[in-house]
Formats: structure tokens, sequence, C-alpha cells
């Protein structure tokens, strides 16, 4: 099963380690130095021009992505659990 995270992009179900709200997440140290920190190490993955609402953090053959979302984490969290019940 696939999670689609904007018009152009789609991602393996079984490779995401988490889904995210930007919000949320970017209050705590950890959570703001997180981002930067997978810019700088090419990890980061546009999805979409318009402003990113959440995450998603995937790993697939040893190598972690983070996506940038304009859906909103509930909004895919929701998605990737329809989809299970598929």
């Amino acid at each position: 099963m696939y999670l689609r995270l904007s018009n152009d992009c789609v991602i393996p179900k079984n490779e995401i380690i988490g889904i995210f709200d930007m919000d949320n997440t970017t209050v705590s140290r950890q959570g703001r130095e997180f981002l930067p920190r997978a810019e700088r190490d090419g990890q980061i993955v546009y999805t979409s021009s318009e402003l990113p609402k959440s995450y998603v953090v995937t790993e697939a053959a040893g190598r972690k992505r983070v996506y940038l979302s304009p859906l909103s984490s509930k909004i895919l969290t929701a998605r990737v659990k329809t989809a299970a019940l598929l």
C-alpha cells in the first residue's frame, strides 16, 4: 500500500517510521534541531511548493528521508489507517 503526501508524491506505507505535525514537533529543542539537521544531511524531500503542515520520516535500504507535506498529520494518519482496513 502507498500513502499520498501531495498531488505529485506517494510513498510505500511500509517505509514510514512516523508522521509528525510541523507546529507541535518544532516546539521542543530536539524538534527544532531535527529538520535543519535533516536538511544538512540531504534527507529532505519537498512534496509541494505549499507551506508544509507535517512531515513524514521514512527509511528504506538504510536511507532515511523526511518528506514535507502540505497535508495535516491528522489527514495523513487517517489515510494510513484507512489503507490498513482495505
